[in-house]
């Protein structure tokens, strides 16, 4: 039963921090990247649809990002949801497809970037950090049932705080990883 609050909890946090390498690749670094769109949408078909379903994006250089629609008249449509969108970028409208340029990032919007990295890697350690009370307390339970004894509780607790430790520095590494990406000139 412990070994099954262990792999269910190695396989919630591994998906935490899959979803932590999601959300900090929408982080722009000033290199060209598709999945700086990901999250920008448009109205197809009266479906709000992410770019990637309605366009072929591809990098054209380190800088520059290229977008060609699927159907003629999108390439509008698609300049206008990455306008309002939050990234700060400006496409220009080549008629039947789209260039994005990517503006140099100065060192206040860098350190800026960083704080918002910070932020997010603290929402996944926190993700980390309430799966294991989540299965601590399921070994808990299982423990008050008399399922399990004391010493077999307290082994499973200590294997979940390791499982933790190790799922924390992961993060640490990603985090690391992104903050040096910005950070580059």
């Amino acid at each position: 039963m412990i070994k099954e609050i262990l792999a269910d909890a190695k396989d919630r946090m591994e998906k935490s921090l899959e979803s932590l390498r999601h959300d900090l690749a929408k982080i722009r670094t000033g290199r060209a990247h598709p999945d700086l769109l990901a999250h920008v949408t448009i109205d197809y078909y009266g479906i709000e649809t992410p770019i990637a379903q309605a366009a072929n994006i591809t990098v054209l250089d380190a800088r520059t990002l290229g977008i060609t629609p699927w159907e003629k008249g999108l390439a509008s449509k698609i300049e206008k949801a990455i306008l309002m969108s939050d990234l700060g970028l400006n496409p220009a409208n080549m008629g039947d497809s789209l260039r994005i340029p990517m503006p140099a990032l100065n060192e206040e919007r860098r350190k800026e970037m960083v704080k918002l990295v910070r932020s997010e890697a603290e929402k996944g350690r926190v993700a980390i950090r309430n799966i294991r009370r989540d299965a601590n307390s399921d070994i808990k339970d299982l423990l008050k049932d008399k399922e399990i004894s004391e010493d077999e509780a307290k082994k499973g607790e200590e294997n979940i705080q390791k499982l933790t430790n190790d799922m924390i520095a992961k993060a640490d590494v990603i985090v690391q990883e992104k903050e040096q990406d910005l950070m580059e000139i």
